[in-house]
């Protein structure tokens, strides 16, 4: 596989495994229930991705970093409407 194909593998599984944390994200800021959410979990989850957002820019490798920081991003959201209204 040529570096361009491995560079696009990377960013698709990076813009998939993102994006799938936008619905979670936009019904709890729509709905304000966060009953069904694990602090804990919520929590653990963002300090994992903060450590492989760390590692992507150690490697300076792109789609670690769009994947991790989009995905932390909404993390935080997530846990900032838990904090407020959980």
């Amino acid at each position: 596989m040529s570096p361009a194909a491995i560079e696009l593998l990377g960013f698709t599984a990076a813009t998939l495994t993102s994006l799938c944390w936008l619905p979670q994200a936009w019904r709890t800021i729509r709905t304000r229930d966060t009953r069904a959410i694990s602090l804990w979990t919520q929590g653990l989850f963002a300090a994992g991705t903060a450590l492989w957002l760390s590692y992507g820019i150690q490697i300076l490798s792109w789609p670690v970093i769009a994947a991790n920081s989009l995905t932390l991003l909404l993390v935080l959201v997530i846990i900032t409407m838990k904090l407020r209204f959980g």
